[in-house]
């Protein structure tokens, strides 16, 4: 079993551009190589504007590649609970700007003759109990009647029929507009197109500070100093982001395992659509299949820290998951596991504004695959001045409360979470 992530390990890394060309100056200085700072980038290049993109690993070598590979429309929570927190209006236009995102990604990839086995597939979200069917329900009504109409209910049976005859599940809404790709190929092929526009992406080079000089500013890092109009930073909190950011997002350990290919005839009848699905349970699961008949199994397995023992522990707390699911995958060895943090937001929304007069897109809180490459062309497209409609733009985003003790007792959430699953 590999402890690295299945999308990168299958295909053929890009290299970013040689440090012999780090300039002195750019247009705009992009921190991140994931898919929000390369779509940013990209667009921004289009427009005939400079670009840097300072990358303190590899490209796409972290929450953009090392994710379930979903490229989901709908929000994270339950959109009955939005209407409630934030009014129908607002409720909305969040799920349709989730529903824009999808189609940004099928976009880039159409327009660009991208090869990333892009393809509509739908999401079902399938209910354990009858209480969290009944919720469900309640849900995808509201949903068909104010937000997407391309939602239905599914019974027992139904469901049973999609997950290839698994009878774990109560029921579930399917979502019809959710797609899925291979992120690895995608990313590696967002960051040539970038690179082909003009953009320089410098690996293995941290930004090590910002400082702000007048109305320019200088961005430190470990090949050099740039001065430019403006910043973008594109990271998560596995960065060394200014503390402000670091203060209010939550970062949560998320596990995946690659199974082995299946016999065509096993693949085909394990999930004989081949949608995304994701479970209800508060410590949820989600899975897929891939092109070459692989299943791709991921979910909170544990809240601690990404590294080589806790991986190898979520790849067993996983396994038992996946069988619990399909017993007939029990000797289905699994190839690949790795882990990474998903960046949340208390709200569970992206965030995205000014701060100082630096750009900003931040915790997207498990939806990161399609919202980071559509927040990034908005971005490109509002810092190469065009003005730009962007629904979280600059929302109130309080700092996490006792940030600093916080992290330490995620275990302890994730236990208090296991245990209301079990009994709840």
């Amino acid at each position: 079993m590999k402890l690295v992530p299945y999308w990168l390990d299958s295909i053929s890394r890009v290299s970013g551009t040689a440090l012999s060309e780090f300039p002195t100056y750019a247009d705009v200085v992009v921190v991140g190589a994931g898919f929000t700072g390369l779509s940013a980038a990209r667009t921004l290049a289009k427009e005939g504007k400079k670009v840097v993109i300072l990358e303190a690993d590899q490209i796409a070598c972290h929450a953009s590649g090392r994710n379930g590979g979903h490229v989901n429309n709908g929000t994270a929570g339950n959109f009955q609970a939005m209407v409630g927190k934030y009014g129908l209006e607002q409720a909305v236009a969040l799920y349709r700007f989730f529903d824009n995102a999808v189609d940004t990604v099928e976009k880039i990839v159409t327009s660009e003759n991208i090869a990333c086995d892009f393809r509509r597939c739908g999401k079902l979200k399938v209910a354990w109990t009858q209480k969290h069917l009944t919720g469900l329900r309640a849900d995808q009504e509201a949903l068909k009647l104010h937000a997407d109409p391309q939602t239905d209910l599914l019974d027992r049976e139904a469901v049973a029929r999609e997950i290839g005859g698994s009878t774990t599940f109560e029921g579930g809404i399917l979502y019809r507009k959710s797609a899925q790709m291979h992120v690895g190929k995608f990313g590696s092929a967002l960051a040539i197109k970038a690179m082909e526009a003009g953009v320089k992406i410098f690996e293995n080079t941290p930004m090590t500070a910002i400082r702000r000089i007048g109305e320019k500013f200088e961005v430190s890092s470990s090949a050099g100093a740039i001065q430019t109009r403006n910043v973008l930073l594109a990271t998560g909190t596995s960065r060394k982001a200014p503390s402000w950011f670091r203060r209010r997002i939550m970062p949560v350990g998320s596990f995946i395992v690659a199974t082995a290919p299946m016999p065509e005839e096993q693949f085909a009848r394990i999930l004989p659509g081949r949608r995304n699905v994701v479970t209800t349970r508060n410590i949820h699961n989600y899975f897929r299949t891939t092109a070459d008949r692989r299943l791709i199994f991921g979910g909170r397995a544990n809240f601690s820290q990404s590294s080589e023992k806790s991986d190898i522990r979520s790849g067993q707390i996983l396994h038992a998951a996946l069988t619990e699911i399909y017993p007939e995958l029990e000797n289905t060895e699994i190839d690949y596991c790795w882990g990474g943090n998903v960046d949340m937001s208390v709200d569970r929304l992206p965030h995205t504004g000014e701060w100082n007069g630096i750009t900003y897109a931040m915790g997207l809180s498990g939806h990161g695959v399609q919202m980071s490459v559509h927040l990034g062309q908005l971005l490109g497209r509002r810092l190469a001045g065009e003005k730009v409609e962007i629904p979280v733009w600059n929302r109130p985003w309080q700092p996490i409360p006792a940030y600093g003790i916080a992290t330490h007792f995620m275990p302890f959430v994730g236990a208090y979470y296991r245990a209301k699953d079990k009994y709840f």
